[in-house]
C-alpha cells in the first residue's frame, strides 16, 4: 500500500483524475486505487507513508536510441559547445586524454549553434586529432564530421560520388571532400569504424538505462533496434538488470527479421520488452539540410533535401513489415518527406486492414494541407516537443516566413484526430519529460523566448501534454492495455516529484526533480541515494 500521497494520473478520457493511495499486488500490478473519502485497508503485507509527495506515473518517453544514450555518455561529447574553437579545444583535449583509442569518436556538434554559416572541415578537425581518425556525429545523428585520416581509411577523395540519398560536402570551387557527409553518406566512413564489443554494449546500456531511470522515464520506444542491440538487452534482463520497459522498432527489415522471425515478439521478461515493429528513414534532418521539402530551402535556393528512397520503395518496405503484422514507423520531418508517408499510408490501409497504428516519427514540417490526413487511418504522430525550443531559429531560415504554419504544429495535429506520442530522439535532446512538458505548453526555450510562445496557436494544455508522454506514448506502442495511467490492473510504474505539475508555471514546470523512481511496484532510483553516492565519489571514498 502507497498510501498519503497527492496522486495525479491522466482519466484516460482527456482528463486527470487525483487519488490519495495505490494498492499494488506482488505481481507489480495496480489493485485498487484509493480517491478522497475512500479509506483504503488496514491489513497489507506493506505499507508506505508517501508523506504528502506528490505521485504521478512513470514517463513514456515515445523516441529514443538507447545505444547511442549510452555511447555518448562514454564518447567525447560535443553538445553545449557554442563555437568552432571551444569544440576544438574539447577534442584536443579528449585526443590527449585517450591516447590509446583507434578512432576519437563522439557527437553532439551543431554548426548553427557555433554561429559558423557552413559545416566545419576536415582540416580543421586534424589541427586537434592529428593522425588518428576522427568520427563526430551531428546532434541529430544525420550527419558525421571525419578527420582527413578518416576520410582515407574510408578511401572517399574527389572521385567518390555521393551516394543515394546522401551528400559528400565538398571544398569551395571543387569536389575534393570537406570532411562532412549527411545522410546516405554516412556509412561511407561509420562503416569503417571498429564496431563495438559485446561489452561495450552492455556498459552503454547500463548507461542509458540510468539516464532514463534519473529523469523519471520508466518505459521507451527504442528506434533503430539492431540485432546486437537486441542481444545487449536480453543479456540483461536474463541477468535481472533489465530494469526499464522497452519496446523495441528494429533498424530495416533485416533487423526485423532477424529479431522477430515471423512477426513481433510477445511481452517478455514481465512486460519489459517488446519486438513491435521496424523503423524506416525516408529523408534527413533540417539542421543538415536533408529534410525533403515540397519548395527549396530559403537558405539554400534549389536545395530540397535527401529523400532517402523512392515512393516504390517505401511502400514496398512498409508492405514487407505489415504483412506480417510488424508495426511501421517511419522517420519523416520535411513537408514532402511527410507527405509521401501519408500517401504510402493510405495506399497501404486498402490492403492491410485493423489496427495498424502507424507512426510518423518527427512530424516536424508539414504541410497545413496534409494535417487534416493525419487523423484519416490512425496515423499517430511521434513528436519530440524539446526539438521545437532547440530549432525555432534555425526553422526560420531553413523554411522562410511563409512555411511556418505546419513546423511542431502538435495542437493542430491532435485536432485532425491524430495521437499524440511524445519523447526526446535522445541522445538528440535530453531525455527530460518535465522540460518537455513546459515546452509543449509554453512554445518557449529555457530562456523564457520568444514572449508569448513561438506559433503560440499550436500550444498544448498540461492534460493534453502530459497524455502525449503517458497514455498517447503508450497507445503508439500497443500498450495501453498496462502502461501509460495509473489505474486498476495498470502496471505500477510511478514517480515521486517535488512539485504538482498542473500547478507549475512552464519555468517552475521545467525545473521539476525526480525524487523515485518506481517500477512494477518497487523502487528502481532514489535520488537521495544517488546523490550520496556522487558525494562518496568526490570525497574519495
Amino acid at each position: 500500500m502507497i498510501e498519503n500521497v497527492a496522486g495525479i494520473t491522466p482519466d484516460g478520457k482527456g482528463g486527470l483524475e487525483r487519488f490519495e493511495a495505490l494498492l499494488i499486488g506482488e505481481d507489480g500490478r495496480i489493485r485498487e486505487v484509493y480517491h478522497k473519502g475512500e479509506k483504503p485497508p488496514e491489513r497489507v503485507a506493506y505499507k508506505l507513508d508517501g508523506k504528502g509527495r506528490v505521485l504521478v506515473p512513470g514517463m513514456i518517453d515515445a523516441h529514443v536510441h538507447v545505444m547511442g544514450t549510452g555511447f555518448a555518455r562514454m564518447t567525447l561529447d560535443l553538445s553545449g559547445t557554442k563555437s568552432l574553437d571551444e569544440a576544438l579545444a574539447r577534442i584536443a583535449a579528449y585526443a590527449a586524454a585517450h591516447p590509446d583509442v583507434p578512432w576519437l569518436l563522439g557527437g553532439g556538434w551543431n554548426q548553427v549553434d557555433w554561429g559558423l554559416g557552413r559545416m566545419p572541415t576536415a582540416a580543421e578537425l586534424d589541427q586537434a586529432t592529428g593522425g588518428r581518425p576522427a568520427w563526430l556525429t551531428r546532434v541529430d545523428g544525420h550527419a558525421g564530421w571525419a578527420n582527413s585520416a578518416a576520410l582515407a581509411a574510408a578511401g572517399i577523395s574527389a572521385a567518390t560520388a555521393d551516394p543515394a540519398g546522401g551528400q559528400i560536402v565538398r571544398r569551395d570551387g571543387g569536389k575534393a571532400p570537406a570532411g562532412v557527409l549527411v545522410d546516405g553518406a554516412v556509412p561511407l566512413v561509420a562503416g569503417k569504424v571498429p564496431p563495438p564489443r559485446a561489452s561495450d554494449l552492455d556498459t552503454a546500456f547500463a548507461e542509458a538505462q540510468l539516464v532514463f531511470l534519473k529523469n523519471g522515464v520508466t518505459a521507451v520506444a527504442d528506434m533503430g533496434t539492431t540485432i546486437e542491440a537486441w542481444q545487449a538487452f536480453r543479456r540483461a534482463a536474463d541477468l535481472g538488470n533489465l530494469r526499464v520497459r522497452i519496446v523495441s522498432y528494429a533498424a530495416g527489415v533485416d533487423d526485423m527479421a532477424l529479431i522477430g522471425g515471423p512477426g513481433p515478439s510477445p511481452w517478455l521478461y514481465d512486460d519489459r520488452l517488446k519486438l513491435a515493429g521496424v523503423k524506416l528513414y525516408l529523408d534527413g534532418a533540417l539542421g543538415s539540410s536533408g529534410a525533403w521539402l515540397k519548395s527549396s530551402y530559403a537558405d539554400a535556393p534549389g536545395t530540397t533535401g535527401l529523400p532517402t528512397m523512392s515512393d516504390t520503395k517505401l511502400g514496398n518496405l512498409m508492405s514487407r513489415a505489415a504483412i506480417d503484422r510488424f508495426q511501421v514507423a517511419v522517420h519523416a520531418i520535411g513537408d514532402k518527406a511527410n507527405a509521401a508517408v501519408l500517401s504510402a499510408i493510405d495506399e497501404l490501409s486498402h490492403t492491410y486492414t485493423g489496427d495498424r497504428r502507424w507512426r510518423i516519427e518527427h512530424a516536424q514540417i508539414v504541410d497545413p494541407a496534409d494535417i487534416a490526413r493525419f487523423g484519416q487511418h490512425g496515423v499517430i504522430a511521434s513528436m519530440q516537443p524539446q526539438h521545437e525550443a532547440s530549432d525555432r531559429i534555425m526553422a526560420e531560415a531553413r523554411l522562410g516566413p511563409d512555411r511556418l504554419a505546419g513546423a511542431y504544429a502538435w495542437k493542430s495535429l491532435a485536432a485532425s484526430g491524430t495521437t499524440l506520442a511524445f519523447g526526446s530522439d535522445t541522445p538528440v535532446e535530453p531525455p527530460a519529460p518535465f522540460v518537455g512538458l513546459a515546452v509543449a505548453i509554453s512554445r518557449q526555450g529555457a530562456d523564457g523566448q520568444p514572449a508569448g510562445g513561438w506559433q503560440p496557436q499550436e500550444r498544448l494544455t498540461l492534460p493534453q501534454a502530459l497524455a502525449a508522454y503517458t497514455t498517447g506514448a503508450a497507445y503508439a506502442m500497443f500498450a495501453e492495455d498496462r502502461l501509460g495511467r495509473l489505474a486498476r490492473g495498470m502496471r505500477a510504474d510511478f514517480l515521486f516529484v517535488d512539485r504538482d505539475p498542473t500547478t507549475a508555471t512552464p519555468e517552475t514546470l521545467r525545473q521539476t526533480r525526480v525524487l523515485e523512481t518506481w517500477i512494477n511496484g518497487q523502487k528502481a532510483w532514489d535520488a537521495s541515494k544517488d546523490a550520496a553516492k556522487d558525494e562518496a565519489k568526490s570525497a574519495g571514498r
